[in-house]
């Protein structure tokens, strides 16, 4: 469920003193398009509005759950024949609830342009797997990695997450718009930068001490130290010598820039509405992101995003002069995402295990198979490249989602708009 209360502020205007000679003043009237498509203005002397400026808090209530199903060659009623492999076994249920609250302020700068700027701020999000109900399972076959190895246990929970997750600057120009010229809809062409701000994500397990839940991809042991003594083949150190201590963290550790135009046409008390909008997203240097790009990464970029919209605003009820409104929003929406490396619902499970096929680091190179023409079976890997360690991140296969959503608004005047909604995807 999503609230959002905005609080709008339009300048105050002098309008002098009437005499009996002077006309009279033009009677300023609510010409805004639904909110949707509504961008703030600034000397706009064709509705006498010299300066917009807006301040706005949604809260936002998230809650997310999905089945997590695995590969599986297991000869059982319901699974397969033994010849093939198919995803129906349960390997638990995942769920995921957030809280989040967002700031943001609108300042028009020209006739149908504006800045904005939003703090999306996550005060909880907690995220969980339980069991399977009622079935104790083959535990090796749902958990299992290599051989005699477990992945992680259930139930796992991680901890708690929360503070400010990135900062959001854009900008809006309205192409046209249906107020200045009622032949054409309401067009708006945006873009916006969105730069992670607090710590980046780190795997984490809740059911371990405070002092072992979140520690370095690079600690194998989860002492909190470099322990030279875990050693792999020809006594080379498997441990990361420079250990931080992390925290859960709570931003992505990427940069975005998303693009987006949506268009709108009023028609007596309705006013449908679509638009598309793309999102492209750049690792930072201090993110899980770095340690994919070595030799034999396949896919090492954050997934593309692309959305669809639909929708219609309905305004059963207005009072222009007052500058009051009542807009219900009835919306559909489309996303795809490209194959990327991603955070998935597996990603403290998988990142916080002490699997060793898990754990253990990866070599950033390969050496010549066959070194002056001796091509003798032997390991390839550049035990003396860089160290590459697990951090939870996957590649994410393509996929699409929908999400249907309504919502009503009330424009109590100039200075105050408050708006509830609720969307399922």
């Amino acid at each position: 469920m999503t609230t959002t209360l905005v609080f709008c502020g339009v300048a105050a205007h002098d309008t002098g003193v009437a005499r009996a000679a002077e006309p009279a003043a033009k009677t300023v009237v609510m010409m805004e398009p639904g909110d949707v498509t509504d961008v703030a203005d600034a000397f706009d002397d064709d509705n006498d509005d010299d300066f917009d400026f807006s301040v706005g808090v949604q809260f936002e209530y998230l809650s997310k759950s999905a089945r997590i199903l695995r590969e599986s060659a297991i000869f059982e009623p319901g699974l397969t024949t033994g010849g093939y492999t198919s995803r129906t076994l349960l390997v638990g249920q995942y769920s995921e609830v957030t809280s989040r609250l967002t700031p943001r302020i609108d300042i028009g700068i020209y006739k149908d342009l504006a800045l904005y700027a939003k703090l999306p701020i996550t005060i909880s999000n907690s995220r969980k797997i339980d069991a399977p109900d009622g079935a104790a399972g083959n535990v090796d076959a749902t958990l299992g990695g290599a051989p005699g190895e477990q992945l992680f246990g259930l139930p796992f929970k991680a901890p708690s997450r929360g503070g400010v997750e990135r900062i959001i600057v854009g900008i809006d120009w309205g192409i046209f718009n249906q107020a200045r010229d009622n032949t054409k809809p309401t067009w708006v062409f945006g873009v916006e930068a969105q730069l992670s701000a607090g710590d980046a994500m780190n795997p984490c397990n809740g059911n371990l001490p405070d002092d072992k839940a979140c520690t370095h991809p690079g600690d194998i042991d989860r002492s909190g130290d470099f322990t030279p003594s875990i050693t792999g083949a020809g006594g080379i150190a498997l441990e990361a010598e420079k250990q931080s201590k992390p925290s859960a963290g709570i931003t992505d550790g990427l940069v975005g820039l998303q693009l987006h135009t949506l268009m709108s046409k009023r028609i007596k008390y309705i006013e449908p509405y679509g638009g598309i909008q793309a999102l492209v997203r750049f690792r930072q240097t201090d993110s899980g992101f770095n340690l994919s790009n070595f030799a034999g990464t396949l896919v090492n970029t954050p997934p593309v995003i692309g959305t669809v919209l639909l929708g219609m605003m309905v305004h059963p009820w207005e009072n222009r002069e007052e500058f009051g409104r009542i807009t219900l929003d009835f919306r559909f929406q489309g996303e795809y995402h490209s194959e990327g490396r991603d955070y998935s619902e597996l990603y403290d499970a998988l990142g916080s295990s002490a699997a060793s096929s898990l754990r253990n680091p990866k070599w950033a190179r390969f050496k010549d198979a066959c070194p002056g023409g001796n091509c003798t079976p032997k390991s390839v890997v550049d035990t003396g490249s860089q160290k590459a360690y697990f951090a939870g991140l996957t590649v994410v296969e393509p996929f699409g989602s929908y999400r249907a959503a309504s919502s009503i608004t009330w424009r109590a005047n100039t200075y105050m708009k408050v708006n509830a909604g609720f969307g399922v995807r």
